[in-house]
């Protein structure tokens, strides 16, 4: 931010202001250190041009209009010098004859230099001014947001981006990245793990980078009340974002697809974790082939037994076994006789978790090419034990 501040406001000359000294007809003592400040100024020279500026100031009898004009010399060459305290006194003595938009703008600058200086005292005061005066560019967004993050006022920060991330919201517009991350700090620091994580989701869906995946996922199971059944869920997510990479987690992952009855995901999840090089190296690779051995064997029994499962499961009066072997087929790559299955399932009732049913049916259409049916269906899913997180996410992420 700081970087950022250095360029806010910076410069209050203008091509206009560069020759002012000659057009105002002021002395040529003063009139041509001037002139010759604003050159060096073009050139970079920001320390020179300084230096002229003062050599212009020694100068006895100053007019009205030779000081303001050498006023508005300095506070530029200060800036570019990154002589703040110089800046400010030079700014001030400009502000204290301006008035309207000229003062919104010249607060806007001090409010800035004196960010510079760690006065948020006074930065803040001058940021009133400038708002007070009718400046609300976006430069002061930015250094409102800059002093309340100095000020240490995480509370106010997330009361304020989540103002600007709701408005963007309901108006129908994407909420600026930089709002989400302000809030998301603000959340973070003051211990709102639930709005964090929230907020997370927004990063995700909005700006669906990897960091932000990776951040979001790896807190998204200690969110509360997020329950442990969505475990293999949360690594199907990573997988598909490329958060997953720890040996670890493949093993982990497998196991979970293995427990759920679902070997031919765990198959390939080995075969994935072989290929990124995770997995069939080191002191576990003995570990890691009869881990891929298991699952082979398991998804070759699955494959015999599969049929006869769901005979058994259209039987029962519930519809829970039918998803089951319903989500077992897609997992086989057969998702259309899986989605099926699932729907057969659904339209019998009698569910344990009928939105746990709704997830696995978008998720065997997605699989099997039904884009806009598994869309509409993970979009309809409800509930706050995870599983409404997980069929938005997977919308996201796939």
């Amino acid at each position: 931010m700081k970087t950022k501040l250095r360029t806010l406001a910076l410069c209050l000359v203008t091509a206009g202001w560069l020759s002012v000294a000659g057009a105002q007809g002021l002395r040529a003592e003063i009139g041509k250190p001037l002139q010759q400040a604003g050159e060096l100024l073009k050139a970079g020279k920001a320390r020179e041009a300084l230096a002229k500026v003062r050599e212009a100031e020694s100068v006895g009898g100053r007019s009205a209009a030779e000081q303001q004009t050498i006023d508005r010399m300095k506070a530029a060459a200060a800036q570019r010098a990154g002589d703040y305290a110089v800046a400010a006194q030079a700014l001030e003595a400009l502000a204290a004859k301006a008035g309207g938009n000229e003062l919104g703008q010249l607060a806007e600058q001090l409010a800035a230099a004196y960010a510079q200086l760690r006065n948020t005292a006074k930065a803040n005061e001058w940021l009133n001014k400038a708002v007070a005066a009718g400046n609300n560019s976006a430069t002061i967004k930015q250094l409102q947001a800059y002093l309340q993050s100095a000020s240490g006022d995480y509370n106010a920060i997330a009361r304020d981006a989540g103002a600007a991330v709701a408005a963007a919201e309901q108006a129908g517009r994407k909420p600026d990245e930089g709002d989400l991350l302000r809030l998301a700090d603000a959340q973070q620091r003051t211990g709102n793990t639930n709005g964090y994580v929230g907020t997370l989701e927004k990063l995700v869906t909005y700006y669906p980078k990897k960091d932000y995946w990776t951040a979001y996922l790896g807190r998204l199971q200690r969110k509360s009340g997020f329950a442990d059944r969505f475990a293999l869920d949360v690594m199907r997510l990573k997988l598909a974002v490329g958060a997953l990479g720890k040996t670890d987690e493949y093993m982990e992952m497998a196991q979970l697809a293995l427990q759920a009855g679902l070997p031919s995901e765990a198959v390939r999840i080995v075969e994935q974790g072989y290929k990124a090089g995770a997995l069939g190296s080191g002191a576990e690779a003995t570990r890691h082939q009869r881990l891929r051995d298991l699952a082979l064997k398991q998804e070759a029994q699955l494959k015999a037994d599969i049929a006869q499962q769901a005979e058994a499961a259209a039987a029962e009066k519930s519809g829970d076994d039918l998803v089951k072997v319903g989500f077992a087929y897609a997992s086989m790559g057969q998702a259309d006789k899986g989605a099926a299955l699932i729907q057969k399932g659904i339209s019998k009732g009698g569910l344990r978790r009928p939105e746990d049913a709704k997830l696995r049916l978008g998720q065997a259409q997605a699989q099997a090419g039904q884009k806009a049916a598994a869309a509409q269906t993970l979009r309809s899913v409800k509930g706050h034990d995870g599983v409404a997180e997980i069929a938005h996410l997977w919308l996201a992420a796939h």
